[in-house]
Parts: structure tokens; C-alpha cells; sequence
């Protein structure tokens, strides 16, 4: 993920201040912190001008899992072809770039090398400055781009490698309230829905945890025909744990296949409320630890209206959206 950074800002507004060329300035932004290559331009009113995508999901899911070598020779394949797409898509040429920006931390250390090379490659080549970008700081600020959302606002970063509750006071100053102290939601998503073997499942064979489980839960008759306690209840702080969610849906899992005797290529028969109790377990932790930063933040707002921002892969679950909107 690509996002105007202030230093990319501030380089922008002192160009334009200085060229008597009436254009729109560019910027690229060049992203490979996980599994997906990809590259983006804007302008400096925000505006995409080019957006080029290449997913490496397949490859992984057939493993299980992302293995780190193998996305990195991905990215390695891929990411001059992404770049050259991308230009076409914007109808521009490389010397008609004004800054690159890049993700350089956090992630998968060899994957976020591939695009840090990249990127120096292109800004040497076409003498252009280059900016390094943060990968959680950019999904904090990326809703801006398209919604009208004043500082501060509090943001729930939510991702396969990440969670984490930030008070954003600026594009400069995060303060850091609370992050999971094991796993990261996407990652129990999909090690469990690894272990429940859904990817037997032709339909989603190619999905990730999150969304199998997601559309699993929707045929639910008994949502609460497993039990899944909810972590951290006693501690009075806006961390979170999703290890405790994940060894107990390994036993639950366990303790059906026993008692329905479950071949080693089959499925627990209830899978669908088993997917729906998990579903409800990971949104309630959520609400609860974002509940209690929220009346922790209340009077850093002062009179600015008071926003919430869900922002990083696993909002795109609709059940926890929709959850956290209420």
C-alpha cells in the first residue's frame, strides 16, 4: 500500500512552487511488504492514475501457507513487468515521474527487498528522489485519500501480519495503544481454516482463510454450537492475542473429527457453525479491545469530531465491519 507521505508532500508542493510547467506532478508508489507486487501512481491530488496488481495467492495456497523464498523470486519475476503496466495504464513515461516512494518496513524481510532494489534502480536511473514509506503508517493513512477524515482519529489496523490500535494525531505522529502479542488475525484465519481443511472444498481451493471462513459462516444453522472465549477479558489494556482463539479452534476441530470418526481427507459435519462461532469470536475481541481505546482516547479529541478508521486486509470481512460500524 502507497500513500502521499509528508516528506513526498512537501518535495511535491516545493516542485510546484518552482517549475513553470502547468502538470499534474507524479508520484510512484511501489509495494511488496507480503505476497502481492504491486505499483501505483497518483498525483498530488491524490487522484490514481495507474494501479497494477499481481497476486501471488494461488502459488501460496496450495502450500498452506506464504513461503518467503518463493514470494521473493515472484516479486523478482514480476515486478519490471507491474511497473511497465502500470506506466502504460497512466500514459506516462518514467522520466515524467516527480518522486518514487517505496515500503520499505515492516514485512517480509526478502520480499521488501525485491521492491527496495527496484525502486533504487528506477530512481537512479531516472536521477528521481526516493522516499521510504511505512507499510502499517501508510494503511493508517490511506482512508484519507478518499474520505474527508480530519486529525486525530483512531485507527484498528487489522492484517494478515498485523494488529494494532493507533491514535492518529497527524501524517506524522502515531501513538501506538495497543497490538496483538501473538498471532495477527489474518494469520489465525488462516491456520485454522488450514487445519479445518476447507481448501478440500472446490469452491475454495483457492481462497484465503479469512474469506473461506467468511463465506462458510453465511449457511450457519447453529452459530453457537461451539464455544470460543473471549481472550484477554481480565486485562485492562488495548492489546490483543489471537493464539488463544487458535489452539482452542485446534481442539474443538480435534474433538469433532473424534466423535464423528472424520477421515484425514474429510471435514467436520458442522463446519459451516463451526466457521460461524469463529467468526463471532475474532469480531467480539476486536469490538472489545477497540471499545476500550475508544473511551481511553475520548478526551484526546477535544471538539474535532471523533473517527474510527479500519483499515488493513481483514476489514474487507463484511461480518466485521459491519460489527465494528455498530
Amino acid at each position: 500500500m502507497f500513500i502521499l507521505t509528508t516528506k513526498v508532500t512537501r518535495f511535491i508542493k516545493y516542485v510546484a512552487s518552482n517549475t513553470a510547467k502547468a502538470r499534474h506532478l507524479s508520484v510512484l508508489g511501489i509495494e511488496t511488504s507480503c505476497d502481492d507486487t504491486g505499483i501505483a501512481l497518483l498525483n498530488q491530488n491524490g487522484e490514481v492514475l495507474g494501479n497494477v496488481l499481481n497476486s501471488q495467492q494461488k502459488f501460496h495456497t496450495r502450500y498452506g501457507g506464504i513461503i518467503p523464498p518463493r514470494a521473493q523470486d515472484l516479486h523478482r519475476a514480476k515486478i519490471a513487468e507491474v511497473f511497465e503496466r502500470c506506466m502504460q495504464e497512466a500514459q506516462l513515461t518514467p522520466n515524467m515521474l516527480d518522486a518514487i516512494g517505496v515500503t520499505t518496513r515492516p514485512g517480509l524481510p526478502l520480499s521488501l527487498l525485491v521492491g527496495a532494489r527496484f525502486a533504487k534502480h528506477i530512481a537512479r536511473k531516472y536521477n528521481k528522489p526516493l522516499v521510504p514509506v511505512h507499510h502499517m503508517e501508510a494503511h493508517a493513512l490511506q482512508a484519507r485519500m478518499e474520505q474527508n477524515i480530519p486529525f486525530p482519529f483512531l485507527c484498528l489496523l487489522i492484517s494478515g501480519g498485523h494488529a494494532q490500535l493507533v491514535f492518529v494525531r497527524s501524517a506524522t505522529q502515531f501513538l501506538l495503544l495497543g497490538e496483538t502479542l501473538d498471532d495477527a488475525p489474518g494469520e489465525a484465519f488462516d491456520k485454522i481454516a488450514r487445519r479445518l481443511r476447507l481448501f478440500l472444498i472446490p469452491k475454495y481451493r483457492y481462497w484465503n482463510g479469512g474469506q473461506a471462513v467468511e463465506d462458510a459462516a453465511k449457511d450457519a444453522k447453529n452459530p453457537a454450537r461451539f464455544e470460543f472465549p473471549l481472550p484477554l477479558a481480565r486485562e485492562r489494556n488495548c492489546n490483543f492475542s489471537f493464539a488463544g482463539i487458535k489452539n482452542n479452534s485446534f481442539r474443538n476441530i480435534r474433538a469433532a473429527e473424534r466423535q464423528e470418526s472424520t477421515p484425514p481427507d474429510g471435514i467436520i459435519y458442522h463446519y459451516h457453525d463451526f466457521c460461524a462461532g469463529l467468526l463471532a469470536a475474532v469480531s467480539r475481541h476486536l469490538m472489545n479491545r477497540t471499545q476500550r481505546a475508544l473511551e481511553f482516547t475520548l478526551p484526546w479529541f477535544g471538539d474535532a469530531p471523533r473517527s474510527l478508521v479500519v483499515s488493513g486486509g481483514v476489514a474487507n470481512n463484511d461480518y466485521i465491519f459491519n460489527d465494528l460500524a455498530h
